[in-house]
């Protein structure tokens, strides 16, 4: 187990590293923007890279903004990025049945 000191130096560090991804976003993604990257990842049979998502956007987003809608997907266990590109990993049946799981659980 770690000592209250050591334990405190993790805190602030972790604090400091989220205070410092935050003020290094200049500004949000649009939802629809979100929604258009999502649709380009889903429907493509292949992994892709940062550059070719990109090239596939009908307008142009800033590489920052592209980052914060990748690690948003990434967070929401809908994509994975792998040394061959981001994929698609989300699906819908296993989400439901997985809740279905933990509704059970918790019922119990």
């Amino acid at each position: 187990m770690k000592n209250t000191a050591t334990f405190k130096y993790d805190i602030n560090l972790y604090y400091y590293k989220l205070i410092d991804k935050m003020q290094k976003i200049l500004h949000y993604p649009r939802l629809d923007t979100i929604l258009t990257v999502e649709k380009i990842i889903k429907n493509s049979k292949i992994p892709l890279s940062k550059a070719e998502i990109d090239r596939r956007l009908p307008k142009q987003i800033m590489r920052a903004t592209l980052n914060i809608i990748l690690d948003y997907l990434e967070d929401g266990g809908k994509i994975a990025k792998l040394k061959e590109g981001i994929i698609w990993i989300y699906r819908k049946d296993v989400s439901r049945k997985l809740s279905k799981k933990l509704e059970k659980a918790i019922t119990i």
